[in-house]
């Protein structure tokens, strides 16, 4: 199992906190197989991989936890038939029960405004100020925008080269106001990163930012622009793609940019986009306004 998740970051590009996730959910598969005498891993039949569906189930995972747990072990079993390990995969065909879906908050128009105006001014804050308004003009992952080196992003082009997830790359345009928010940037940088240091967004120690400070530093700028709730990356991501499809209805492009290998991952912004055009027929239709209750005659 180590060297398969070594496998996943040296290979497959995903990201330390994946790679953690899939050593839990694997981890607790281990001590299952343990628990109930399976036999190792290259002998375990589907029909045991259903009895571990149904054991979480009834712990009370949800369908997203079994789906990810699922996900590991394909994975695993993927990479053992690859190094001749074993002759079968059995979780290949196996589905998790189905939780009801949640949709992804994001921030309308106008609260990404109030977020991204004001007065940055400080090297950090103008860090800051790039680093959202990247997220937002782009789509980019926490991972992709923390791990940006400086000739990742082609100034007169204005466009960033991001390798996602399973070591996809992808080509992603910049627009005009967070260009000027990098170019603001990149003019102070130099008074926070150390003089080799590749990484376009640093730490005030000058070495390359973490993503618990990309996190920390988001959540500040929320609460100081006075929005409602806490912001994290991926609602800047959510963001860029609902507003994106609002505006062209073009599904495809949207999921070209966000660097999903699936279109459904991408669908579940279709939700939304409805979600914001049945607000609006509610408001405007005439004949789907409620009428107040008059008093009877």
């Amino acid at each position: 199992m180590t060297d398969y998740l070594g496998y996943l970051v040296a290979e497959k590009n995903y990201s330390p906190r994946t790679r953690d996730s899939y050593q839990r959910d694997l981890t607790r598969v281990a001590e299952y197989c343990d628990q109930h005498q399976l036999p190792a891993w290259a002998q375990i039949t589907p029909q045991q991989i259903r009895g571990l569906v149904a054991w979480q189930h009834r712990k009370g995972l949800s369908g997203k936890s079994i789906s990810r747990c699922l996900s590991a072990l394909r994975g695993l079993y993927n990479y053992l038939l690859r190094e001749g390990l074993c002759a079968h995969n059995p979780a290949h065909k196996i589905s998790a029960p189905k939780s009801p879906q949640t949709l992804p908050t994001t921030l309308d128009v106008d609260q990404t405004a109030q977020l991204l105006e004001g007065d940055f001014s400080d090297p950090l804050h103008l860090r800051d100020l790039a680093m959202m308004e990247l997220f937002y003009s782009s789509g980019l992952r926490l991972s992709e925008l923390q791990q940006l080196d400086l000739d990742a992003i082609n100034v007169r082009e204005a466009s960033v080269d991001v390798i996602g997830k399973g070591n996809r790359q992808r080509r992603l345009p910049i627009g005009g106001k967070a260009m000027q928010a990098l170019q603001r940037w990149y003019a102070v940088r130099a008074q926070l990163a150390a003089s080799d240091e590749t990484a376009v967004f640093v730490s005030r120690r000058g070495s390359r930012i973490s993503r618990r400070t990309i996190q920390d530093r988001l959540r500040h700028w929320s609460l100081k622009q006075g929005l409602r709730q806490p912001l994290h990356p991926h609602m800047l991501r959510h963001s860029f793609a609902s507003h994106l499809l609002e505006s062209s209805g073009d599904l495809r492009a949207v999921q070209e940019l966000l660097g999903h290998a699936n279109l459904a991952t991408t669908q579940i912004y279709t939700h939304l986009d409805f979600q914001h055009l049945a607000k609006i027929y509610d408001q405007s239709h005439p004949r789907a306004k409620k009428k107040k209750n008059s008093p009877a005659e």
